[in-house]
């Protein structure tokens, strides 16, 4: 059972919460329409929501598979009815579009916005894009490759240092103990 206390909290938490969603909905219809619009232009530009193109088609598969195990006999049933409720359930994908360019109108200006669109539509931006994933994968691999090297001669250097130093230390450490060799022994009656 919730005591006293504890329904105070919960109210406390939800009226919060409540406020923090109302804030964020009051903001979302804040930001004027020509930002949304160059909000759009530029995830378009950038291509920032096509990595959740499969979102829908991955969800499908999942769930014919579990049907599929829960009901072998009707596996081409299920999945027709999967693929059919999918296809209407596919303009909700305009929703996931509103809320990224809400997102980046809030990151950014327009007048960045309106820039991020002219440079990532130019051959040099398009270029970007395509070819910024291979040239950062083989950047990852030359800062690997050279980190291997330059901890490899820190450890020959500083080891090789090091030594030197010890091995200068060493005859005067075998000097010491001769020189005080006669003064610790004592007299002979």
């Amino acid at each position: 059972m919730i005591g006293f206390s504890g329904l105070t909290r919960l109210a406390s938490v939800t009226v919060i919460a409540g406020g923090l969603f109302t804030g964020f909905s009051a903001q979302a219809q804040d930001v004027p329409p020509e930002h949304v619009q160059a909000a759009r232009a530029a995830i378009a530009a950038l291509g920032v929501t096509d990595r959740f193109d499969n979102i829908l088609p991955n969800v499908s598969e999942r769930l014919k598979v579990q049907l599929i195990q829960a009901y072998p006999n009707l596996e081409d049933t299920i999945a027709s009815k999967v693929d059919e409720e999918a296809l209407k359930l596919a303009p909700r994908r305009g929703d996931l579009e509103r809320e990224a360019a809400l997102v980046y109108a809030k990151a950014f200006t327009v007048d960045e916005l309106k820039a991020m669109t002219e440079f990532y539509t130019s051959d040099a931006g398009k270029k970007l894009l395509k070819d910024g994933p291979i040239a950062t994968r083989e950047l990852v691999k030359a800062a690997d490759i050279w980190t291997a090297g330059v901890a490899r001669d820190l450890e020959k250097q500083a080891n090789d240092a090091l030594l030197k130093e010890v091995q200068a230390a060493q005859p005067a450490a075998t000097e010491a103990p001769a020189a005080e060799a006669p003064a610790a022994e004592a007299p002979k009656p």
